[in-house]
């Protein structure tokens, strides 16, 4: 059955594009292929630098072969043909071939500047350093960090990114080649960050593969299924499109309007993503199929919509005009949905052929790469149309928390989001996510504007500031110097994440040195109560390895972060224990506290009850520490105490690092015992640390995964700061170090959590 669903995949086309390639060419056909789709939009260029760029990169790459047994030059063909497909000038092309040369041979960027210039080694060098980003599910602070290189990238030249999505989409079509865990892990990464941003740049031709690649190896037996389904009745759904087609083209034609005319099914995620925001199945889907018309002049799309609404009943509230409001990345189009024979919606597309182009390559259609008479590549302006790659810049500028500016961007990747269309008193267009009131309009307008708000104005009428901004309002912000600025509340009365980002940066500038000095002093205090070494653990090289790991650029924004609750002292202090520790952990327990107490090391050692065997001790009570709670996996070190026998710690845990000279001696060597009865799982006692942005539900998120691994919950203690982060202590039963990691993992998905923490004493 597989078999045949592949051979059904591989007729359907992309929406916008040619189909996905299924066999493979040699070397020499894939390079004509390239030639020829260059000649199709580009017929008198000299083709001499792609020829030599071809000689050189498959000299280079050689015997090299990629997992599928192919000659690895196939890859960067294939990726030059993808950009040769979005029409792209030579030099990106050419990049496109070379692009893995300084990854993976002998060849360096700068043998490439003087073969082929700076244009072509600039490219490759910039996907070079994109190459060399990794992904994790679990890592806030390495996406954030790969994100914002992505987009700087993108600052300096948007060609390197179309190089990479090009890339990235020839990897995803040869994905069955690699294992399945990497398979999951390459679709993730896909549909989180890459297919996000081919949207945003506008570039249907691509991020419609992506979407659909990705979702066949996350979630195999919906898109089998979904291929299974809509091939079942191919034949009837053909001559349903064909027969509109038909109609259509009759009359657009009796009306005098030149147009082509042609109808495709949607493309699988778009079905599926229709299925769960809908909560349908496949077959309660009606309007799987489009209509597409393309035009001459901007007059002939409103005249085929006249001719269309005369054929067929418009569904009401189906129509938007993305001609007079355009996409934040340019797509323009007329969209309406239509009753057609028997009942059967249908969606048609009504657009220029210039709108046509932007809607398939995006930004790439902007972007051009022209020739002048001298032979000097010049480049449009375009890029200053491109708002939204402008606010994603200002963020990298202003943020210095990653795990805030991936929370923003990834809410404004959102595939799902929606807008509406509104106007300013002077007639002006915004466009807002779905959701937005007059605080997101006025942020929208100036972040002075917004700041200085006092009240709006809808359709001439006063509203509360959260009312939530209806398509085609016209709306008015009023402004007093006298405002204090926005509130606190406003964070969670807003919807778009400019707004969110900006209410932020008004409270981090102005209040940001007294939450520094609150910050240190909260550290001070827990450091002096917990009798912190100060003078040992605040060494520049552990304060930057704090840094890096919370995702901040310096030590003043950690302070500010204690500051205002965004972190807790406990945590940073712990942190630096841990980097004083890993340099001095040897010295520490091998030399000052483990040989203090001398044992033989042939003594048999008996069972004991509590799992735990202390060194050269029998027959003693063992306790175990609340202070850290080490559980079957942690390394640990027990403590003889005055009368209550031994107590069990964590050799990281703050207690014992920080115990005067004269305890040090009670300190005795532990180990697990290996349980002989395997059925026979003894359970412990531990306790994490939750910060997480607070919302509605989230606890509700929380436990639900306890309750999926038959884990006992023993107490819960929530506290929220005035600042939204929530705090949540969790005390539970668990068997071993490894169950725990795994727990601690899977929390970090749920949304809004920022970090998870263990108790460290």
């Amino acid at each position: 059955m597989k078999e045949i669903i592949e051979e059904n995949v591989n007729k359907v086309s992309y929406d916008g594009g040619e189909s996905c390639p299924v066999d493979f060419a040699s070397p020499e056909e894939l390079y004509n292929t390239l030639i020829s789709r260059i000649r199709r939009y580009h017929p008198s260029t000299d083709i001499s630098m792609v020829e030599k760029a071809y000689k050189i990169a498959s000299d280079a790459h050689g015997d090299q072969a990629r997992k599928s047994g192919e000659p690895y030059i196939i890859h960067p063909l294939s990726v030059a043909i993808i950009l040769a497909d979005l029409e792209l000038d030579k030099e990106t092309i050419v990049a496109g071939i070379l692009h893995d040369v300084v990854e993976d041979t002998v060849l360096t960027t700068d043998q490439i500047k003087q073969e082929f210039g700076e244009d072509v080694a600039s490219l490759v060098d910039g996907v070079t350093k994109l190459t060399k980003l990794y992904y994790s599910m679990d890592k806030v602070e390495v996406q954030a960090e790969n994100l914002r290189k992505m987009f700087l990238a993108m600052a300096k030249d948007i060609r390197v990114i179309l190089i990479k999505l090009a890339d990235r989409l020839h990897n995803m079509r040869t994905l069955q080649y690699m294992d399945p865990e990497k398979q999951k892990e390459k679709a993730k990464e896909t549909m989180d960050i890459y297919a996000p941003i081919a949207q945003r740049l506008g570039i249907s031709k691509i991020k419609i593969e992506l979407d659909d690649l990705s979702l066949k190896y996350l979630k195999p037996d919906v898109y089998y299924d979904l291929v299974d389904k809509i091939a079942q009745r191919r034949d009837e759904r053909e001559q349903f499109v064909q027969d509109i087609v038909e109609d259509v083209g009759s009359h657009i034609l009796n009306a005098g309007i030149k147009a082509d005319i042609d109808g495709r099914v949607k493309h699988f995620f778009s079905i599926y993503r229709k299925m769960v925001n809908q909560n349908k199945t496949v077959d309660q889907i009606y309007d799987l199929f489009a209509i597409r018309i393309v035009v001459e002049t901007l007059k002939d799309c409103y005249a085929a919509l006249g001719v269309i609404h005369e054929m067929y009943k418009p569904i009401p509230g189906r129509f938007k005009d993305y001609i007079a409001m355009p996409k934040p990345n340019m797509y323009q189009s007329l969209h309406t949905t239509l009753i057609g024979p028997n009942g059967q919606p249908f969606e048609v597309q009504i657009r220029t052929y210039d709108m046509h182009k932007t809607a398939e390559f995006g930004i790439a259609a902007h972007w051009k790469y022209k020739e002048d008479p001298n032979g000097v590549n010049t480049v449009n302006n375009e890029e200053e149309k491109l708002a939204w790659l402008r606010q994603i810049l200002e963020w990298q500028r202003d943020m210095s928390d990653n795990k805030e500016f991936l929370s923003l961007l990834k809410n404004d990747l959102d595939l799902f989001s929606e807008s509406v269309y509104c106007f300013t008193p002077q007639g002006d267009v915004k466009n807002l996510p779905n959701g937005s009131n007059t605080i997101d309009f006025a942020y929208s307008i100036h972040s002075a504007v917004g700041n200085k708000m006092v009240g709006a104005r809808v359709n001439g009428k006063m509203v509360n500031i959260d009312y939530v901004i209806q398509n085609g309002d016209r709306v008015e912000i009023i402004t007093s110097q006298n405002s204090r600025g926005p509130s606190m509340d406003w964070l969670n009365i807003v919807k778009s994440t400019q707004a969110k980002n900006k209410i932020n940066q008004w409270f981090k500038t102005i209040s940001k040195e007294d939450n520094i000095l609150k910050g240190k002093e909260l550290i001070d205090k827990y450091c002096k109560a917990k009798s912190v070494p100060v003078k040992e653990i605040f060494k520049p090289e552990y304060m930057e390895n704090v840094m890096a790991k919370f995702g901040f650029r310096d030590w003043e924004s950690i302070l500010a972060a204690v500051g205002h609750g965004g972190l807790k002292e406990g945590q940073i202090v712990n942190k630096l224990q841990e980097e004083y520790n890993k340099k001095h952990k040897k010295q520490i327990t091998d030399e000052e506290i483990l040989e203090t107490i001398s044992a033989s090391k042939d003594r048999p050692r008996p069972k004991s009850k509590s799992g735990i065997t202390v060194k050269g001790i029998d027959d003693i009570a063992v306790r175990f520490s609340k202070c850290c709670s080490p559980v079957p996996g942690d390394e640990i070190v027990g403590f003889v105490t005055r009368g209550r026998g031994v107590s069990v710690h964590r050799t990281d845990c703050v207690n014992v690092m920080n115990l005067p000279e004269i305890d040090r001696e009670r300190l005795i060597e532990a180990e697990w015992q290996k349980s002989q009865d395997e059925k026979s799982v003894e359970k412990y006692v531990t306790e994490i640390t939750i910060y997480a942005n607070n919302r509605i539900g989230i606890l509700v998120d929380i436990t639900k995964i306890f309750t999926e691994r038959n884990i006992d919950v023993i107490s819960v203690n929530s506290r929220t700061s005035k600042q939204g982060r929530a705090t949540i202590t969790m005390s539970f039963q668990i068997a071993s170090k490894d169950e725990l990691s795994r727990l601690v993992t899977k929390i970090r998905t749920i949304e809004s959590v920022l970090d998870v923490t263990r108790i460290a004493g």
